[in-house]
């Protein structure tokens, strides 16, 4: 009952105030140095005593509110063939009806489209109609409306009420809870949700086509463009009557993304986390040297006849890429580690084989070794997405109890695994293996991660069990190539750390435009002419670094330099 502790008259009255005004606190937070630890507890002074206190916030002893109270809170919405209403289905009326019972809190679901969640989130803050429990993968975005007035500051009414979120402190950590407190003023904008694995991406290549061909899987960049081309000059044994349809490899109009493995085998090995810090606000790594290297490969490729040649005409959500995939015309991609196997019996590996035969399948290679013949990958620290309370949130305390319900252990393993014997059993080594399901009861992301906002990937408590349980989670797939998948992703693969030095001013409000310039930039010069290459990439990086990068990239190394002096990596 140690919650019952410490709530303060002064808490309350600073809660309420933040809930009405709609502004911080201007009350001083603690610093991320200072940021209360595992073993603190509020003080119990105060007039009237625990139950008064917990009076005085609307809760009665087990945290619930005598009169209900609403919430709204943020979900994807994919857009799935033969999914659910995203804000409407089976898992939001357990996670309605558990807030309701644990809490009095009636919650209603906001709809965001996945693709464009960046916008449209932007969107909803301009018009103060964000949900009140948001979330986005672009921080810019929220320190932007931070600077506005527009986030309220979390870091007082967790100070003061922590022990009210137990759930939320034990799952996220201090480390994640306070990732992004500002170390100078101590203001807390957000929270940053838990990835549980940090699997990434993976190269993917048609296995049957390798073995039909008599190709070892490429291990380097020449043997991989030797695959293209045999795909290419044997498309008549690949694919028969459909080989003017042959695409050696496939890419999207995120080339940043779809291209990782390729573009991060030309960064040096001896990158110092200075350097990832001052070039890497672009998650795409667009800024690193030597990155251009890797995309004059793709433009190469391309000019080849080796790259999809449609692939910048499709924005983010079409379909066309994948079905291309399913019908069995490409034959080598990257994208997300373990993409090919996502989505039961419409997944590209489950249709491929419906349509090309039981040998179609794809499998990881690991192709591109950097200049010190090391295959590293670039890897996420253990953070998500944002999890963020707009300035309009008149519910802060509710909100609060709903990030740390859906953090409780049951609530979060349910949202993932669903019920036993409809979409997952239990297998007698205690692992879980999920069950593709159809109905009321499918899931419209992977493990539900639009629900367990914070948490992405399968955490059972248990490493083993989490490792055999993600194994398990690909119905109708060959194990094996999961854990070579699984093996491959984060192979020599280099952390993300916390260079928490404050606030940088220069990204306010870019985000989003210098995201579309560097997709254009990158479209236009895997696509121009070989001799036009030069011209076209470094006039658009030219453009991007005057509108906005080049400012940042110089705010950023001041910004080290002042916090961490001479120093080149962190601790």
């Amino acid at each position: 009952m140690g919650f019952r502790k410490g709530i303060s008259i002064l808490t309350i009255s600073a809660a309420f105030a933040l809930a009405l005004s709609g502004c911080t606190s201007d009350k001083p937070a603690p610093s991320a140095s200072t940021a209360p630890t595992a073993s603190s507890s509020p003080s119990d002074s105060g007039e009237g005593g625990t139950d008064a206190k917990l009076e005085a916030l609307g809760l009665d002893s087990n945290l619930k509110f005598k009169e209900t109270r609403k919430i709204t809170v943020e979900v994807y919405d994919r857009g799935n063939d033969g999914g659910t209403k995203p804000e409407d289905n089976f898992y939001t009326t357990y996670i309605k009806e558990g807030m309701l019972r644990d809490h009095n809190v009636e919650v209603t679901f906001v709809p965001v489209p996945r693709w464009t969640e960046t916008e449209v989130i932007n969107n909803y803050l301009a018009a103060n109609q964000a949900p009140d429990v948001s979330l986005t993968y672009s921080y810019p975005t929220i320190q932007t409306y931070a600077n506005m007035g527009g986030i309220l500051d979390l870091a007082p009414i967790l100070a003061e009420n922590k022990e009210l979120f137990p759930d939320m402190f034990e799952y996220l950590t201090e480390t994640n809870i306070y990732w992004d407190q500002d170390p100078a003023t101590g203001t807390l904008w957000a929270l940053e949700g838990r990835l549980n694995v940090l699997n990434r991406i993976n190269t993917f290549v048609r296995q049957d086509w390798l073995q039909k061909l008599n190709i070892e899987p490429p291990t380097n960049l020449q043997e991989f463009e030797s695959m293209l081309r045999a795909f290419k000059d044997n498309a008549s044994t690949l694919l028969g009557a459909d080989a003017d349809k042959m695409i050696p490899f496939s890419t999207s109009f995120d080339v940043g993304w779809r291209a990782d493995h390729l573009t991060t085998s030309f960064m040096p090995n001896d990158l110092t986390d200075k350097d990832i810090y001052v070039n890497g606000f672009d998650d795409r790594l667009f800024l690193m040297p030597n990155y251009k290297e890797g995309i004059r490969t793709l433009n190469k490729w391309y000019n080849e006849g080796l790259v999809w040649k449609d692939f910048p005409l499709y924005p983010a959500g079409d379909t066309t890429e994948d079905n291309l995939m399913k019908l069995g015309h490409v034959g080598a991609f990257m994208h997300n580690w373990d993409y090919p196997y996502r989505n039961g019996d419409d997944s590209i590996h489950a249709s491929l084989q419906r349509l090309v035969g039981p040998d179609a399948a794809y499998v990881a290679v690991e192709s591109f070794p950097n200049d010190a013949g090391v295959y590293k990958k670039f890897l996420s620290g253990p953070i998500d997405r944002k999890v963020f309370f707009p300035a309009t949130n008149k519910e802060p305390i509710a909100s609060l109890l709903y990030v740390n319900w859906i953090s409780k252990f049951e609530n979060r393993v349910f949202l993932q695994f669903g019920e036993e014997g409809v979409t997952h059993e239990k297998l007698p080594d205690g692992s879980l293996k999920t069950i593709a399901t159809t109905g009321e009861k499918i899931m419209n992301s992977p493990a539900n991660i639009d629900y367990t906002i914070t948490s992405n990937g399968i955490n059972l408590g248990d490493p083993d069990l989490t490792v055999k349980s993600i194994a398990n989670g690909y119905a109708g797939v060959d194990s094996k190539l999961i854990e070579i998948a699984h093996k491959i992703t984060t192979n020599d693969g280099r952390i993300g750390k916390n260079a928490n030095v404050g606030q940088i001013k220069a990204e306010d409000g870019q985000g989003q435009a210098l995201k579309e310039k560097r997709d254009t930039i990158l479209n236009k010069a895997v696509v121009a002419a070989v001799d036009k290459f030069d011209e076209i990439y470094d006039s658009g990086m030219k453009d991007y670094l005057n509108s906005g990068g080049q400012a940042i990239i110089d705010e950023r190394k001041a910004a080290w330099e002042k916090t961490y002096g001479t120093e080149t990596m962190l601790k």
